[in-house]
């Protein structure tokens, strides 16, 4: 049985440390030293070779080194190979502190203090209390769910918005395009954590900018494409919008020239609000393997009719 990590060459000797150490019964190979093709039973990527069936005809599992499986050409993928994306408690743990801190930027009115600084002014403003602030986040995957179980700790009036129904304690959920409307309407912060698909990408425009109230802030740690960046421009200097904080953008890294950089109201860091932990990214990957094994369903299978 071997296994090949096709994806950043560092991460992956470390990964070979670790398959070493938790299963030195597995052969472990790193791209492009992939040994003899007809031995790989399992893939771990960012983006798996093109002609992946041709070039590894016995492999069994896709696995994505990701949370997301967007930059996967399903179409390459032969359809009797399992796809599983990585959900990990590294990858949860990080998406809760970073969508935490933007929530609580936002909501202390931490842009309006950097203001105040740079210009040197010493100003209070209210405080408003965290009942009277509404989040709303899209997607109640893993990662949605676990980050609005944190939110509402501190006291945000929750909800969630999913393709299909879901129920959650203490949260407010609301599913299918008939409720997106309602959803937006009662969201003073808006979160965005979907999978990138045909359907969402350019979710995040100027239709949906008006359905939420005026004032509202943004925080995309979704995919660049959700979002049109020209309609968040344009809803930030009518008011409609207040705030955007922006860990993916589209392109990345975002043109030196784009207007988002300068912008006083916007935020951007270069997609790092959440990465796999090593350690533990190696468990829940050998824990899939083993479930394989065993004929058990797989942690994080995607379903390609939904392409997530």
């Amino acid at each position: 049985m071997t296994f090949l990590y096709k994806a950043d060459p560092a991460r992956g000797e470390q990964w070979a440390r670790l398959f070493a150490q938790k299963a030195p019964e597995i052969e472990f190979r790193l791209w492009p030293d992939i040994g003899d093709p007809a031995s790989i039973r399992y893939l771990a990527a960012w983006q798996p070779p093109e002609d992946l069936a041709r070039m590894l005809p016995n492999l069994e599992v896709v696995f994505s080194v990701g949370a997301g499986i967007d930059q996967f050409d399903l179409s390459r993928v032969p359809q009797r190979l399992p796809v599983v994306r990585m959900i990990e408690p590294g990858i949860v743990q990080g998406m809760v502190e970073y969508v935490t801190q933007a929530v609580l930027t936002i909501h202390r009115d931490l842009f309006d203090y950097a203001q105040y600084q740079a210009a040197r002014e010493w100003r209070e403003m209210p405080v408003r209390a965290a009942a009277s602030r509404r989040i709303g986040v899209l997607g109640l995957g893993v990662l949605g769910t676990a980050v609005l179980e944190r939110l509402r700790l501190f006291g945000f009036p929750c909800a969630g918005w999913s393709r299909k129904p879901r129920t959650l304690d203490g949260i407010d959920c609301y599913a299918g395009s008939e409720a997106l409307t309602a959803f937006l309407a009662r969201t003073d912060v808006l979160v965005c954590l979907l999978p990138l698909t045909e359907v969402t990408r350019g979710l995040l425009n100027a239709k949906l900018f008006a359905a939420l109230p005026r004032g509202a802030s943004l925080v995309n740690v979704g995919r660049g494409p959700h979002l049109n960046q020209d309609d968040l421009l344009a809803a930030l200097a009518s008011g409609q919008l207040r705030n955007a904080i922006l860990d993916v953008t589209d392109p990345e890294p975002l043109p030196a020239r784009h207007a988002l950089w300068g912008h006083p109201r916007v935020r951007i860091t270069p997609h790092i609000a959440s990465a796999t932990r090593l350690d533990t990214a190696v468990d829940v990957v050998l824990d899939n393997i083993r479930r394989h094994c065993a004929g058990e369903p797989l942690l994080g299978e995607i379903d390609r009719s939904r392409g997530y």
